[in-house]
């Protein structure tokens, strides 16, 4: 009995004891166990994901590549692939496995090795979200009261969800969703059995055996995981033979980029970082979709990148990029060129090539891939030599005089078919949005992000050339002008006491047309004319309207060169500008951001932009609609002059007709577009504006190099006999990557042309005196006016006029 009673005592003293052990390394570890709050709003480093407004994925940003998955969503056999391998009694412990932590301790005592014990799923979770990887006997106490602490307060289901996403598994791949996506550019849901073997075996060691490091080993690990599986019965012995024996066939997949768009994704990047911090943009699982559509971003990428192509070949071919070997040496092997192409920095779409053998119109190169490839005559005969930005060498006849075996070129597909290139100098902007709502729709900052990272469509403020003149002529039609005023086109000669010289604005084309109605000036961009009218306006005055179309003071000069484009803008300032003439007046703020998901799709805010409202709408609610910057009279009376500016006027049947400067949209057959072309003095930058209602669109051309003109002046043989080929101008350089993008964004759009408001009236006109007609021939035409602006006399035979009398003319229109 005494024998008994000892022994009890000393069970109970190291009872005591033990509890009391437990009970100070609690409270020694205390503060590291998570909190409730902590453990119920777990937030799982997962990179933000930028797409497209119909879902394309166009970036990802963040060091860890998660893919967050549901429980509910993962495939049976995965789930019992990490449960054979990892913890099979899961879902019957408490969260530690008592027989695991004394096979672990017995490991300790006859080693003296520190190594990990046999961890459960919980444990490891503890590890993976709050512990460091020290192995340390500290780090073991915390890791089972915080195991124990997690199996309190969240269910099993959510514990293995949290694991299954938290498990790092190689290549930056965190969770197996990301490591899918990683391994095998799959979904859960498109594994094979093997496949999730192999992902099931990387907790053990994700860097050692992972499948793209070391196959053998990692095909190893997979097959012990099968065998796992197999001793539960899992799987079947013919699964399991079927799946030991299958191939290797990981492979690094990059995120699942569905379309390139640089400039847009690093827009939404810098403005989520601004908002929410490096750590919290790039780590919570963020999912932004931009406004842009993926086919009109395409299609703009796809219409800048040809147009810069385009002019490059005018200007001639600059040579080749490097020299391997010269005709007096060994051309070098196959092998040895592809070695050589696979340094050479990507930049797409062009791709690297050596010239190896010429015919008499044809080249052989061999790409990176070793592939041989021929171009044929019209794949180069472009090229003539470049000299200057003015002069070209003579047109060539045979491949000779291009290349040659050796040279190091470009080369890029065109309609699948490879042709000679070469890296296009000058840069260039695409904006494209809806000018009811300031929604971007597409928008592209230069040739190629990986070239240059400026965002020329948001940071380069360059002239703007005529591009101001809208603005010029909306200023004049506040006034007492309207378009069937006529004013003087004609040289202006004004003495600069400041300077001691005459200074002499001129045309471009230097043609003048005399006595000139508004509408036709601006269409065909009459430089005096637009002098003159600010002259008339007040240059202040011009100065003030000018801003209320969002532009800024410090960017608007204020000296008579405003009116020949002299003040500096982005092309997203120009578009956001230009859309009040497209909206009836009002002053859209641009937005790129639609709305913004967690990891999950759950809603985390929509955009809510200040729309164009009706009059009613907004008197009664001015916080959510954009202001009214000019009557929408005004804003129809601009863009419908800038109609012309694309559709002409007068009569070609009685010689009496003309172009506007942007006449190469007609190709687009669409009669509710209007436009404006813009060039500064020596081409140094180039632009073109043009919307109907529902999209407006601007481009801008020019070097980055501010002082570097583009060529030689673009004249139009329709405004005079001077002619200039191949020199740019707005309506050559910019214009026709805006057609080639607005061709594909109006396909499929109905026409959508400005109605003009009430208060309007439309009235026959005489074309040369701009007084009242009563002609019904070419030479005349119906002119909008704001009632009471109307001319008051009719034109005469003589060309003498007579008052006009107080009744409307028959032929009016009202609106």
């Amino acid at each position: 009995m005494n024998l008994l009673k000892r022994l009890l005592q000393t069970v109970f003293v190291f009872g005591l004891f033990g509890v009391l052990i437990l009970i100070g390394l609690y409270f020694y570890v205390k503060s590291d166990i998570p909190s409730v709050k902590v453990l119920k709003d777990v937030q799982l480093q997962t990179p933000m994901q930028v797409f497209t407004r119909d879902g394309k994925l166009i970036n990802q940003f963040g060091e860890k590549r998660r893919i967050p998955v549901k429980i509910t969503d993962v495939p049976e056999p995965m789930l019992n692939a990490f449960l054979a391998t990892e913890d099979n009694r899961f879902y019957e412990h408490f969260g530690i496995d008592p027989i695991g932590i004394v096979r672990s301790f017995i490991v300790l005592v006859s080693t003296g090795q520190k190594k990990q014990g046999a961890s459960t799923i919980t444990m490891q979770l503890a590890r993976n979200f709050f512990l460091t990887r020290e192995k340390a006997y500290i780090r073991k106490v915390k890791e089972i009261f915080i195991a124990l602490h997690i199996e309190r307060l969240l269910s099993k289901d959510e514990i293995f969800e949290l694991y299954l996403n938290k498990i790092e598994l190689g290549h930056r791949s965190f969770g197996i969703g990301a490591a899918a996506q990683v391994y095998y550019g799959k979904e859960l849901n498109e594994l094979t059995l093997p496949q999730m073997a192999m992902i099931a075996g990387l907790p053990k060691a994700p860097s050692a055996l992972n499948p793209i490091r070391n196959p053998t080993r990692a095909k190893a690990r997979r097959n012990v995981v099968l065998g796992r599986m197999l001793a539960e019965k899992y799987i079947t012995q013919a699964e399991y033979h079927t799946a030991i024996n299958a191939p290797i066939t990981a492979k690094r997949h990059g995120a699942e980029i569905e379309l390139y768009a640089p400039y847009i994704s690093e827009m939404v990047r810098a403005y989520m970082v601004e908002k929410y911090g490096t750590d919290t943009a790039y780590n919570s699982g963020f999912r932004v979709y931009t406004t842009v559509d993926a086919a009109d971003q395409a299609a703009a990428q796809q219409a800048l990148i040809n147009n810069l192509h385009d002019y490059d070949k005018r200007h001639g071919f600059r040579g080749p990029n490097a020299r391997y070997w010269q005709p007096e040496e060994t051309p070098w092997t196959t092998q040895q060129i592809t070695a050589r192409l696979k340094k050479v920095k990507a930049i797409a779409p062009l791709h690297a090539a050596v010239v190896t053998a010429l015919e008499e119109q044809t080249a052989s190169v061999v790409m990176p891939s070793g592939n041989t490839v021929t171009l044929d005559w019209a794949a180069m005969n472009w090229a003539r030599a470049y000299i200057t930005e003015r002069r070209q060498g003579r047109a060539p006849k045979v491949a000779s005089d291009i290349l040659a075996p050796g040279m190091q070129i470009w080369v890029r597909q065109v309609e699948q078919k490879w042709v000679l290139s070469q890296l296009p100098q000058p840069a260039s902007a695409l904006v494209s949005l809806d000018p009811q709502s300031g929604q971007i729709k597409a928008l592209v900052g230069g040739y190629s992000f990986k070239q240059s990272q400026y965002n020329r469509a948001v940071q380069a403020k360059r002239q703007v050339g005529s591009n101001i003149k809208p603005f010029i002529y909306s200023a004049a039609l506040e006034g007492d002008y309207t378009l069937a005023t006529i004013i003087n086109d004609a040289p202006i000669n004004h003495w600069d006491n400041s300077l001691g010289v005459a200074w002499r604005p001129k045309n471009s084309p230097d043609v003048y047309s005399g006595p000139i109605r508004i509408r036709r000036a601006l269409a065909q961009s009459k430089n005096v004319v637009s002098i003159r009218l600010m002259r008339g306006v007040g240059l202040n005055n011009t100065a003030d309207h000018i801003l209320k179309f969002g532009f800024s003071d410090e960017d608007v000069v204020r000296s008579e060169s405003l009116a020949l484009g002299s003040a500096a803008m982005t092309p997203l300032e120009m578009a956001r500008g230009m859309s009040a003439f497209a909206n009836g007046g009002h002053l859209i703020e641009p937005y790129f951001i639609d709305r913004l998901t967690d990891a999950f799709g759950n809603e985390l805010g929509t955009a809510s932009p200040l729309r164009v409202c009706s009059e009613e709408a907004l008197e009664a609610d001015p916080y959510t609609c954009a202001p009214r910057i000019i009557s929408e009279k005004n804003a129809f009376l601009v863009a419908d002059a800038l109609k012309s500016a694309i559709w002409g006027g007068g009569s070609w049947r009685h010689k009496t007709g003309w172009t506007g400067t942007g006449w190469r949209a007609q190709t687009l057959k669409r009669k509710d577009l209007a436009g404006k072309t813009g060039t500064t003095n020596n081409a140094v930058d180039t632009w073109f504006t043009g919307f109907n209602q529902n999209i407006l669109t601007t481009v801008w051309v020019g070097f980055d190099d501010a002082s570097k003109p583009l060529g030689r002046a673009a004249y139009n043989t329709n405004l005079g006999k001077k002619q200039i080929v191949g020199g740019e101008a707005g309506a050559t350089t910019a214009q026709p990557a805006w057609v080639s993008f607005m061709r594909h964004a109006l396909k499929q759009e109905p026409l959508a042309p400005i109605e003009p408001p009430p208060g309007l009236v439309s009235i026959r006109i005489d074309l040369k005196t701009g007084l009242l007609s009563e002609k019904n021939d070419y030479t005349s035409r119906f002119e909008y006016f704001e009632r009471g602006t109307a001319p008051t006399k009719y034109v005469l035979d003589s060309g003498s006029s007579t008052p006009f009398d107080d009744s409307l003319p028959a032929s009016e229109e009202l609106f």
